[in-house]
């Protein structure tokens, strides 16, 4: 970036000049009245007590000056006096008491000091008036009177560098970027051929995705300023101060244009007019207002290119996106399985590895994964291999890590009675022997009856692949799912003995079966039509309305929902009385060894055994004895739509 424009003035060093003329006023009241503390310990008395002790004969000697007299006792005792304009008797009566006379001429002030003394206290009151009115009036925003100017900052080296080369996963909306930097470094290029630099690019994409990264690194490899600021910055509860800011803002791009402006988290201040009421609501759209015009308004801002973020496109104002404003919308989607590949390998450069590990395992084993994920998913492996007093971070380490990210950390301190291990051994198997037997559901990655988060245990499911959609036979499949722990639970330990840990399960199901009749048309019934919308209101609070609607549609909509959920329920069943004998076997195993992988699953349902450490372990078929089965409620952890399938205890 361009650091060869430095500040022609260092506020630091007018900041010190100020104190310094300050400190020296201090210093030349103190030297001026220090001249007195000579006299501080002379006692003052009036002129006609003095005559008495001339009388007495108490005075020694007396020095005479025009303004005073100073007597000395023959205590050696000094006091002051005035005396009396035109008393000339005061010598003869001093020479008949005896008493020493000494002469003194008056002190001469002269005229630069008499200046600075009557000077002094108004250059003070106007001292402390320019410093207080400097720090009143500083700029971005900081001092009592600066509420009104930007508080964009410009990014420099020292903030760290980051580059194109530190962004991996997004190749699309990189480049898309790339093309601003090299119109910015050569602009002539696209001009001779009627090209015009693009206004404004909006980086839309889910949280974590890397959106700033891509600012930072536009910011590192741009030859030119950037300027950076969020948009809660602009925002405040006086009426006009948010525009106020914008025109700052862009008065300071302008002196340094060509520069790049980013804007983070812009639906703060960008939000569609319209909503709310009160003066809150003013403030933001007379700040939105500015902003609008001087992206493109009657004054062209030749040479400011705006980038602005943001996961809620949504919400923006339709002003806002139309071309001349952000002529360029940019999606940073989450990264697929060549691209997390790319970003575990950035990543990984700075942690110490082992020669076993795989990022494209680990990337294959991580769909759905932003590009903070990944970063948190190294960092927890370098972390856990720190705890062990490793030296290198392993692929266990890694593999500990995802587990820990995807399902929780693990509660081996949690107190489980024999009777809770069961019926969660029992629950776990059911969802994963209904998946192991639907040909769509997703592959098992894990079992385990560990405690972890809010969940007594779990079985986490990945896909082979990244998928784009959600077809109808995977949404019945996962609903069979969801139904195999309570179905599991009901057989082994009959109908009074089920627990209320699949309330997670039973929540899944429902929204699954809800969204498939009312949002994408997969009911016979209904038919495909929407009987339901996303509701986003002024102040973001979502969720879902119904579309105006009869009673009677409503109720043939509930009916088709609980017509889903009892299907998969009924399919679970048929499935799991099949083969209760693999269910016996798989929570024995369970109980036994309390984590099975998927493919030692696979394994043990196939062969009856499993192979772990080169050895093989076989597990007992003995059913279990029913005891005091209590049910817990809260302890599940439901599975998540677009992401790992967990089914909670």
């Amino acid at each position: 970036m361009n650091n060869d424009k430095e500040p022609q003035n260092n506020p630091v060093n007018k900041n010190l000049m100020i104190w310094a003329a300050i400190l020296a006023g201090f210093l030349i009241i103190a030297s001026m009245f220090g001249g007195s503390t000579a006299t501080s310990s002379q006692d003052g008395i009036s002129y006609s007590a003095f005559r008495n002790k001339v009388t007495e004969g108490s005075i020694k000697s007396v020095s005479i000056s025009p303004d005073k007299i100073v007597a000395t006792t023959k205590e050696d005792k000094k006091l002051v006096t005035v005396p009396i304009e035109g008393d000339t008797s005061l010598y003869p009566f001093l020479e008949e008491n005896g008493v020493d006379v000494q002469g003194k001429e008056a002190e001469q002030t002269s005229l630069l000091t008499y200046i600075l003394v009557n000077s002094l206290p108004f250059l003070l009151i106007l001292g402390v008036a320019f410093f207080v009115l400097r720090q009143m009036q500083k700029g971005g925003g900081s001092g009592a009177m600066g509420f009104g100017k930007s508080k964009a900052k410009m990014l420099t080296e020292k903030h760290g560098k980051v580059t194109f080369a530190d962004v991996a996963g997004i190749d699309e909306a990189r480049e898309e970027l790339e093309e601003i930097v090299e119109f910015l470094r050569d602009p002539q290029k696209f001009s001779r051929l009627g090209g015009k630099i693009p206004k404004g690019a909006l980086l839309v994409g889910s949280p974590g995705t890397g959106k700033t990264l891509l600012a930072r690194a536009i910011a590192g490899e741009a030859a030119v300023p950037f300027f950076t600021i969020s948009g809660s910055d602009f925002v405040e509860m006086f009426v006009g101060v948010g525009a106020s800011r914008v025109r700052d803002m862009f008065e300071q791009a302008k002196k340094n244009a060509p520069c790049i402006l980013f804007i983070d988290e812009i639906d703060a201040v960008g939000r569609s007019r319209g909503g709310g009421v009160g003066n809150q609501n003013d403030e933001r759209e007379q700040t939105l207002n500015q902003l609008l015009v001087e992206m493109d308004g009657f004054e062209a801002n030749e040479g400011i290119i705006i980038i602005a973020a943001t996961n809620r496109p949504d919400v923006l104002d339709p002003a806002l996106l139309r071309p001349g404003r952000f002529d360029r919308q940019v999606v940073v989607p989450r990264p697929d399985i060549e691209g997390r590949v790319k970003i575990l390998e950035v990543h990984m450069k700075k942690v110490p590895l082992a020669p076993d590990v795989d990022p494209r395992v680990i990337g294959r084993g991580t769909p759905g994964f932003s590009g903070a994920d990944l970063a948190n998913l190294v960092n927890e492996a370098a972390l856990m291999a720190a705890r062990r007093g490793k030296r290198l971070v392993a692929m266990q380490e890694f593999e500990d890590a995802k587990d820990k990210v995807m399902m929780g950390t693990e509660r081996r301190s949690m107190v489980m009675t024999e009777d809770e291990k069961k019926m969660t051994a029992y629950h776990e198997a059911g969802h994963a022997i209904v998946s192991v037997h639907e040909d769509a559901s997703d592959p098992i990655h894990k079992a385990t009856i560990i405690p972890r988060g809010r969940a007594l245990g779990m079985v986490m499911r990945l896909p082979e692949r990244d998928s784009y959609s959600y077809h109808r036979d995977k949404m019945h499949a996962n609903m069979a799912v969801s139904m195999g722990g309570r179905v599991a639970e009901e057989i082994i330990f009959g109908y009074d003995k089920v627990s209320s840990g699949a309330s997670g399960d039973i929540q899944y199901a429902t929204k699954l079966a809800r969204d498939m009749v009312t949002q994408w048309g997969m009911s016979d019934v209904m038919g495909p039509l929407q009987y339901e919308e996303e509701q986003q209101g002024y102040l973001g609070y979502g969720g879902t309305t119904r579309s105006a609607m009869s009673d009677e549609t409503a109720k043939l909509i509930d009916k088709e929902i609980r017509d889903l959920v009892e299907k998969g329920y009924k399919k679970a069943q048929k499935i799991l009385k099949e083969h209760e004998d693999q269910l016996h076997l798989l929570a024995n195993a369970l109980l036994e060894y309390e984590t099975l992988s998927g493919v030692e699953i696979d394994e043990l349902l196939d062969k009856g055994e499993f192979h772990r450490d080169d050895k093989a372990k076989k597990v007992s078929t003995i059913k279990p004895t029913i005891g005091s089965l209590i049910p817990k409620a809260g302890k599940n952890k439901g599975s998540k739509i677009g992401g790992p399938s967990i089914e909670g205890a």
